[in-house]
């Protein structure tokens, strides 16, 4: 069956949903600010904020709104509020520890929470999932034997069977396959593939140039360079620069957690007006370090990530017309992934092919 893929600003489709065999590709961008997920469907985002269910719901005053839950997310680990109001029903868990991509009780419950929306968002969502999910430079750039400690915790806890509950509703889906990339490489591939996982032929011919890559998360600003879908070591980096810094800059007193934050600056509540020109220096000084003048050389720059929405004038002015911004920068990390799915998906199809043909020549 041709896959469906469409896209909308805000992650829902316009079109059916549709499956690849009986198996259905997806990329999770687990990221500290959203997880988001892309598929045939379409993608969606869900703020990281995850609550234990540590208070009970309160009943209706008069003279006083009733507050809409966020989602209620049962595990076997416990009891979870998960997305923006989740910091109004329960003591935030904020881990932002790389071993949390292990699996983690809260990463858990986040995955389920941001599986259930992607489901709502299709009206179903099959049983078996080959999923692709990208992880943080920083994860992948230590010695090679905690990257592939790493690598294989995350595959321990994704492959498999998985239950839960969302709003009370029983939910259950087996992951056959789990690839690990990074957060930069789903740019990159967002940026070269259309949504049928080809190359888009104008951006194939920059495929053996320099691409330079900016993403700009919560928690990390990562920076890398591919050329031939390899990375070039030394202009590859990642520091934890990202939004994060800017809401510390902006509420340096510690009375709201940094979900709170993330909730207000994304309603338009918090004062950045002195912050973000700090933050912005830093976040271009580390680019300056890293890449210094040689960013003239590449073919092309893209940049994502929720903070390049913040810094998008002052990153699109630093590179001109090398800059790209995607439509949705949010998103496109988890989109990417899900076309290097699909790319991926298309070549195995095409290899048994190829090789039966070898075979009859041969013959």
């Amino acid at each position: 069956m041709q896959t469906t893929i469409t896209y909308r600003r805000e992650g829902i489709p316009t079109a059916p949903f549709a499956t690849v065999a009986s198996e259905v590709l997806l990329g999770i961008d687990p990221g500290a600010g959203a997880i988001k997920i892309c598929g045939p469907g379409g993608g969606i985002q869900l703020p990281s904020i995850v609550a234990t269910d540590g208070s009970r719901g309160l009943s209706r005053m008069a003279g006083l709104a009733q507050a809409k839950p966020p989602l209620r997310i049962v595990t076997k680990a416990g009891t979870f509020w998960v997305g923006a109001r989740a910091a109004d029903w329960g003591r935030v868990v904020e881990n932002l520890d790389h071993d949390r991509f292990t699996g983690s009780p809260e990463l858990q419950a986040l995955t389920y929470a941001g599986l259930t929306r992607y489901r709502q968002q299709c009206n179903r969502l099959a049983v078996e999932l080959n999923v692709t999910i990208g992880l943080p430079l920083e994860t992948l750039t230590g010695p090679e034997s905690e990257t592939a400690s790493l690598a294989a915790g995350v595959r321990r806890w994704l492959v498999g069977g998985h239950t839960w509950t969302a709003d009370g509703t029983p939910c259950e889906a087996a992951i056959t396959e789990a690839k690990i990339s990074s957060q930069p490489a789903g740019a990159l591939f967002d940026f070269l593939l259309d949504e049928t996982g080809g190359f888009i032929l104008a951006r194939k011919l920059l495929f053996g140039k320099e691409i330079g890559v900016v993403s700009v998360g919560m928690s990390t600003v990562e920076l890398l360079v591919a050329r031939n879908g390899a990375p070039v070591n030394r202009f590859t980096a990642g520091q934890t620069f990202g939004v994060r810094r800017l809401l510390e800059l902006a509420a340096p007193d510690g009375l709201y957690t940094l979900g709170e934050l993330d909730t207000q600056l994304r309603a338009g509540r918090l004062d950045i007006g002195l912050a973000l020109p700090i933050w912005a220096s830093e976040v271009t000084g580390l680019i300056e370090r890293r890449w210094g003048r040689d960013y003239r050389r590449f073919a092309a720059i893209v940049v994502v990530g929720g903070g390049a929405l913040l810094l998008r004038e002052a990153l699109l002015t630093r590179f001109g017309g090398k800059a790209f911004l995607p439509e949705d920068p949010v998103i496109a990390t988890a989109r990417g992934l899900f076309k290097m799915a699909l790319m991926q998906a298309a070549r195995k199809r095409a290899k048994p092919a190829r090789d039966g043909a070898e075979e009859v020549a041969d013959g």
